[in-house]
């Protein structure tokens, strides 16, 4: 199999109107007719089929891929939303929503991230990926208030790269990230501490200007997460900068502590050349991450036991039946699948690049398409023109962005209407300060623009 092609996104696209697509771009509405036996697809939960306001006072992430996953004790919960907004048919909260959009003008600016449902997506002034849309967030100053329709860390990040003066709202506290809580500041410290034991000082420069060595975290993860990356010379990044942060990290370090994503982080090594003997896991659970002090001593890249339940969902399996049932298609997944899932695939690439490797396409085509469903059932009525379809025959959308429905948005904008802040996300100033150099070094790093891109 050709090896998987690695990309960097482009930049930001801003929300327009589209043409009427011949496709329904909304799964809520594909999921309603499966729980009513109108569609004979297959269903993750039924339960994704009820407003996610019946989960936010349960423990746990909702209904759809991370249902499984166990959340942190004390991790946020939504209050009840008003019954109105609860019973509201789909065109009213429609109607409310741009009403309120329209009496706020630029005091206020909604992001949607990429896996939002289409009822949501529709209302944002910009569409990203979650880092995206933190710096779109970052050069909309003249707001006052930034509705981030995506997940906690999300809202974190604009947080950290907004202006104190602004508030930063998420329509529900309770979309977490089983991904981002997979990684804690108390277990990472505890892993530091344990490096430091077989490593020595962790600040020591060799004779080649190197530190035993500099962590990297992924954009999925929490502010103290960010905020520890910063203090100890690490860095952030990103699926479309992988590489070039480890350029920077292997730079500047003897190894690389990777988290909280074990599959970015093992994909975006092995295309660079490291082998994979010389990236040992780290279970936070386990002594020494389960590995021994020799593995340790001998490794370029330490992974951490973590990953994303949306697209740990996607096989080897379905891309040989893709293959199968559709000749010549073009299989692309997001680098957070894991390795031999992109090992078979055409290519692998960010969220942004997928939808921008469809855009590119100049004649009709096939495509599979590896990520969230909302992103993948968007594209297909987008571009009608291809047969785009997601490798996961089962309709399971990420747990997290799930939680926000368009109720939530219609109610923080029409609290914000009446001079009230729902929802607000801050950083502490202690954490936000060392976060933000960590984001800075990432920003520093930019990847090289693709051939075509």
């Amino acid at each position: 199999m050709t090896p998987p092609t690695w990309v960097s996104a482009p930049a930001l696209r801003v929300a327009e109107p589209a043409e009427a697509p011949r496709i329904d771009p909304s799964v809520d509405h594909q999921l309603q007719a499966i729980v009513t036996g109108a569609s004979t697809d297959e269903i993750c939960s039924t339960d994704l089929a009820v407003g996610p306001w019946d989960f936010d006072t349960r423990p746990g992430y909702g209904p759809g891929s991370s249902m499984g996953d166990v959340i942190p004790t004390g991790s946020p919960r939504q209050g009840e939303l008003p019954l109105e907004y609860r019973e509201a048919e789909e065109a009213e909260l429609d109607a409310r929503i741009r009403a309120a959009k329209l009496a706020l003008g630029d005091r206020v600016v909604v992001m949607g991230h990429f896996y939002q449902r289409e009822e949501v997506v529709r209302h944002a002034d910009y569409v990203g990926d979650s880092f995206q849309l933190a710096t779109a967030a970052k050069g909309r100053t003249d707001a006052e208030a930034i509705v981030f329709c995506g997940v906690h860390f999300m809202a974190e990040t604009a947080d950290l790269l907004s202006t104190p003066d602004q508030a930063v709202i998420l329509p529900n506290l309770a979309a977490g990230c089983s991904m981002a809580d997979m990684a804690d500041i108390d277990q990472v410290e505890d892993c530091w501490e344990q490096l430091a034991e077989i490593y020595g000082d962790m600040d020591a420069v060799d004779d080649e200007g190197r530190v035993p060595v500099i962590p990297v975290t992924y954009m999925n993860s929490s502010a103290a997460i960010k905020g520890f990356v910063g203090r100890h010379g690490g860095i952030v990044c990103t699926s479309s900068n992988a590489t070039t942060v480890l350029e920077w990290a292997f730079a500047r370090g003897r190894r690389v502590l990777f988290f909280p994503d074990q599959h970015l982080g093992r994909n975006t090594a092995k295309a660079m050349g490291v082998p994979l003997e010389r990236m040992p896991m780290w279970n936070p659970r386990k002594a020494l991450g389960g590995s021994t002090a020799e593995d340790l001593a001998e490794a370029q890249v330490i992974l951490w036991h973590g990953f994303c339940s949306v697209h740990r969902r996607f096989t080897v399996a379905q891309i040989d039946q893709a293959r199968a049932e559709h000749p010549g298609v073009r299989v692309i997944v997001h680098p957070e699948c894991p390795m031999e899932v992109v090992d078979a695939a055409d290519e692998a690439g960010s969220t942004d690049y997928i939808r921008k490797a469809i855009d590119a396409a100049t004649t009709p085509a096939t495509f599979a398409i590896g990520t969230e469903i909302n992103l993948v059932r968007r594209l297909a009525a987008q571009y009608p023109q291809h047969e785009i379809f997601c490798l996961d025959p089962v309709v399971c959308p990420c747990s997290t962005m799930y939680r926000i429905h368009p109720g939530y948005l219609a109610w923080v904008l029409e609290e914000l209407v009446a001079g009230r802040t729902p929802n607000r996300i801050t950083v502490s100033d202690d954490v936000a300060a060392p976060a933000r150099v960590a984001l800075e070094r990432m920003l520093a790093a930019k990847p090289p623009v693709a051939v075509g891109a």
